[in-house]
């Protein structure tokens, strides 16, 4: 097969990783830099060039957007789609599972364990607003924040408030959500490819921390899920319409809450902490699954 990799960094450890698996597999594979990638929409004929080059066609291609680049991302994702290639995860789902805020309402409808969570655009009340997801501690989000960036706890009611003020002075969309002080600043990445979970991790927050980011200076271990754990992130991801993502849960008294689900996962973390060579799951479903104009959503922007 023929499959492209959409990354801006070929030395980033999960890009290297898809590289070294697919050609492992036999596969021609190719690293593509998504911001050199320029869009030509032509009637009947949707191409795409990279540096001066027409883009051949692919069999597959595996998006790995990162946040600040969601946009145009996606935008390059769509353009393969209409093009014939098959994604591993398709433009649309990807932009939905960006919007953290879309992503908690689909979840929330379909049953899904969630922490509550409360969202105004400029609420009359602050406090009222603390109140709804049960007072404080409460954990404040800024909805472009990754990889625990924008994320702050509100310890107390006064502190809360003034956090929630100082982003609303900036003019940024926040999260209010509940503290699940059970989970002791731990959570539970699990790594979903198709219908399961392939590898699961517990990411521990370092002391004086309640992020548990790795990035953030958190640890990581095995850890082994409960059926309802289990089946609570493979919810996630089909409702996200993700064929591939990570799945953040915390365990709280009244079972598994989401807290995110990531639609570019990194791979070091997980396949580090569990001995698992998740890149090689991943090109193998992509392998099974991967057919000209598959994509459930191609042709639908």
């Amino acid at each position: 097969m023929k499959i492209a990799i959409l990354s801006r960094n070929k030395n980033l450890y999960s890009t290297s990783r898809l590289l070294q698996a697919g050609k492992e597999r036999g596969h021609e594979i190719e690293v593509i830099n998504t911001l050199h990638c320029d869009i030509d929409i032509a009637s009947s004929h949707p191409a795409l060039r990279y540096k001066g080059r027409d883009l051949e066609r692919y069999d597959a291609v595996i998006p790995r957007i990162g946040a600040s680049v969601t946009f145009y991302g996606t935008a390059v994702v769509r353009q393969f789609e209409m093009m014939g290639t098959y994604s591993i995860n398709e433009s649309v789902a990807i932009s939905r599972s960006r919007d953290k805020l879309r992503s908690l309402q689909l979840l929330s409808r379909k049953g899904i364990g969630l922490p509550r969570t409360g969202f105004a655009n400029r609420p009359d009340n602050i406090r009222e607003l603390i109140d709804t997801v049960g007072g404080a501690p409460v954990v404040i989000k800024l909805l472009e924040g990754t990889q625990g960036i924008g994320v702050v706890l509100g310890e107390t009611i006064k502190a809360a408030e003034s956090v929630i003020e100082a982003f609303m002075g900036l003019n940024a969309n926040i999260l209010v959500q509940q503290y699940i002080k059970e989970a002791g600043g731990a959570d539970i990445r699990c790594l979903v490819v198709g219908d399961r979970v392939v590898a699961a991790m517990k990411r521990q927050a370092q002391k004086g921390e309640f992020r548990s980011n790795l990035h953030r200076g958190g640890t990581a271990e095995i850890v082994k899920l409960t059926p309802v754990e289990r089946a609570t992130a493979v919810a996630a991801a089909n409702i996200m319409g993700l064929n591939m993502c990570g799945v953040d849960l915390l365990r709280s008294n009244t079972g598994p809450v989401v807290m995110e689900v990531n639609s570019s996962p990194g791979l070091q973390g997980i396949e580090t902490a569990t001995g698992k060579d998740v890149a090689q799951m991943i090109i193998a479903f992509i392998e099974k699954n991967a057919r000209p104009n598959r994509n459930r959503t191609q042709g639908k922007g």
